[in-house]
């Protein structure tokens, strides 16, 4: 279980979110913050990584587990498809 509320997340998150950011710049992709529901870090690649065969790999072995290390192990990282950025409590 998380010791932590949504809210106190949200800081945290955006923090190692924007640390992340230049490494996919490098290969032309981006990432975006949406929200922290439940624990659930809902986050939107951008750029080069959407339709990208590796971009799982980075969403599971780059941008989740930075965030396992900085700030709690349980957390999970989900990746938001275009369009559905009002309906993340259907995800």
């Amino acid at each position: 279980m998380i010791p932590f509320s949504d809210e106190d997340l949200k800081p945290a998150v955006q923090n190692v979110i924007e640390k992340i950011r230049p490494n996919l710049a490098l290969d032309g992709g981006d990432i975006k913050f949406l929200d922290v529901l439940n624990s659930k870090i809902y986050v939107q690649l951008l750029g080069a990584c959407v339709g990208c065969a590796s971009s799982g790999d980075t969403l599971k072995y780059g941008v989740e587990r930075e965030l396992k290390l900085q700030i709690h192990p349980d957390l999970k990282v989900v990746n938001v498809p275009f369009g559905m950025e009002n309906k993340l409590d259907q995800l």
